[in-house]
């Protein structure tokens, strides 16, 4: 039944190297940081589309000026720019909206700054493009806010569900399962409270080569018969859960850093990201399970079907781990 749902959801999947790696895709970023007085410094980041700014643009609350913005400069990856607004009375009570936002794919992060050091973070996305500004953001509303950005990161990123799904494939047992899955779990939550604290510092690009090379090494295992597969990874895969979940732990602590954390609040947005991550890896995991009990009397598979899902997951993340080598050096 697994395995029925998992060959459906590669099928659907093939796209995603080409997908995923799209700068149209990209999310955009807002930062409004307080200065002295009225004053917020605006960091604007659009996506590339295409060798320009993808055609959204931030409206901020109806209190807020600014001179024109300097020019967008493309950085590689997309386009930013940076101004200064005065907004007499504060951002309290006013609207933030992304104008164009809604006939796009793509989401946006907002950080924003009710006072100096008050961080606050909100994800607009195509469907709501805008909010109105609380005048004082609880630590509830917050803790939502970083549990969704949570769940947002893990159901988009690609990677992480595609290492999860080789890894239902490939242990079978439901207890061992259990362990194996709750050892990633263990491990990616160490690294990713240690790196977001900076106790732990690497470089992301090589961290994200090595995240494809473990997807990579699980699909190899998964094309293998069993007598022929590692003996650790056959015998302990919590093992090898646990000592991939710590490099996939660095990946989600970039993912926060980008974020950012409130600085009143750092201990609580840790937990809530950390569960939103974890929300996340189980409605991944629920839902495979869910498309093979609707279709498992729908397709019929041959029985070498494990390697044709081990081959289209190694090809993916092999995919993956070549367009990130070249991303580093050139």
């Amino acid at each position: 039944m697994m395995l029925r749902a998992a060959l459906l959801v590669l099928v659907l999947a093939i796209p995603w190297p080409v997908a995923v790696l799209a700068h149209a895709l990209d999310p955009g970023y807002l930062e409004l940081s307080a200065m002295d007085g009225d004053r917020w410094r605006v960091t604007w980041r659009m996506p590339d589309v295409g060798g320009s700014p993808m055609p959204i643009a931030p409206r901020l609350p109806g209190n807020c000026a600014s001179d024109d913005p300097p020019a967008p400069r493309f950085d590689g990856r997309g386009w930013s720019t940076a101004y200064v607004a005065t907004c007499p009375g504060g951002l309290a009570g006013g609207e933030i909206r992304v104008e164009g936002l809604e006939n796009t794919r793509t989401d946006t992060l907002v950080r924003y700054e009710t006072r100096p050091g008050k961080a606050v973070t909100q994800r607009l996305t195509p469907g709501a493009p805008g909010f109105i500004v609380p005048k004082d953001p609880g630590r509830l509303q917050v803790f939502a806010s970083y549990v969704s950005l949570g769940v947002t990161h893990i159901l988009e990123g690609a990677d992480h569900l595609l290492f999860v799904l080789a890894l239902l494939l490939l242990v079978r047992d439901p207890r061992r399962l259990l362990l194996a899955v709750t050892a990633f779990t263990l491990a990616h939550s160490i690294t990713l409270v240690a790196a977001t604290l900076g106790w732990l510092a690497l470089p992301s690009a090589p961290v994200e080569v090595v995240i494809a090379l473990s997807i990579v090494f699980l699909a190899h295992e998964l094309a293998l018969p069993p007598e022929r597969r590692d003996p650790v990874a056959e015998r302990f895969p919590a093992l090898v859960a646990f000592g991939f979940g710590l490099i996939h732990g660095l990946g989600f602590a970039g993912a926060l850093r980008d974020i950012g954390l409130p600085p009143d609040d750092i201990p609580m947005a840790l937990l809530a990201f950390n569960l939103g991550v974890e929300l996340g890896q189980l409605l991944f995991i629920a839902a495979i399970l869910a498309v093979g009990a609707a279709f498992r009397r729908i397709f019929v598979f041959p029985r070498r079907a494990s390697a044709v899902a081990a081959y289209a997951i190694g090809t993916i993340a092999a995919f993956w781990c070549i367009a990130r080598l070249d991303a580093m050096f050139l």
